[in-house]
């Protein structure tokens, strides 16, 4: 009695001519990927974040979210490549970013604000665009133009159900560009928006600080947690830690609110 790797060679036989490999699905490739200056995060993430795709971080305010990102960005810049944070809610603290290693010679700042619309009687002189709408097509035109190695959408200040109206097309559409013009596009927010158009999501968690002098907090701990994955390597022999750990070295003044 034949086994059954033979009967399906000898089934892939007869029909190799009609479907080629009808049993045996090709090899996945694996896709660049860029580091996040993290090595656990990056051991979680078999190298880093993708390269021509979509990335969340989520998690709530104070989570490392933001962090993370800014830890992504500065390896762009360090390369002395071009980078753009779309700022929706006008939230970006440049001394901070200098401080985790962004230069911010090779960063584009968008920051969205609201418009003082104009009334002419019941009806407005000209259409008052909001911050998540002036984010959102921000976006798109950077990632269409191209020549951006990431791009950071921040809506971590974004009330998610305002974030999670955003159709699925816009999605899609960021990241068949983010393809095209090999960028990668990082989504900071509460929650994951992009939903099956990302390839990567991952959760951050606030672990623990380390009380320093005074009102000075320092040694910040969060956890990262793969809540999704897409793009993975051809073969994985070793089993990945569903979490990872990493430390800040900035300190925070809580009185100041500003870094130490």
């Amino acid at each position: 009695m034949p086994t059954a790797a033979a009967l399906r060679l000898e089934i892939e036989h007869a029909l190799e001519r009609r479907f080629p490999a009808a049993l045996t699905p090709a090899p996945r490739a694996i896709d660049e990927v860029a580091t996040t200056g993290i090595a656990a995060v990056d051991e979680l993430l078999h190298g880093g974040l993708p390269v021509g795709a979509i990335s969340e971080l989520t998690g709530a305010a104070s989570s490392g979210r933001t962090s993370l990102a800014l830890q992504f960005v500065a390896q762009r810049t360090a390369e002395e490549r071009a980078c753009a944070w779309v700022d929706v809610s006008d939230a970006f603290d440049p001394e901070s970013a200098a401080a985790n290693g962004v230069r911010l010679k090779q960063l584009l700042w968008m920051r969205c604000r609201e418009e003082a619309g104009k009334t002419a009687g019941r009806w407005r002189a000209k259409p008052q665009w909001t911050r998540l709408d002036q984010g959102l097509r921000a976006t798109d035109l950077l990632l269409q133009a191209g020549g951006f190695a990431a791009i950071v959408l921040d809506l971590g200040d974004t009330a998610p159900e305002q974030a999670s109206r955003i159709p699925l097309a816009t999605w899609f559409r960021y990241r068949q560009a983010a393809e095209r013009t090999q960028c990668s596009l990082v989504v900071v927010g509460t929650r994951g928006y992009a939903q099956s158009a990302a390839a990567v999501v991952l959760e951050c968690v606030a672990r623990n600080a380390e009380p320093a002098d005074g009102t000075v907090l320092r040694g910040f701990e969060f956890a990262v947690r793969r809540e999704r994955e897409r793009q993975a390597p051809i073969e994985i022999t070793t089993r990945k830690p569903p979490a990872a750990t990493w430390q800040t070295h900035a300190a925070w003044d809580t009185d100041a609110g500003r870094l130490a």
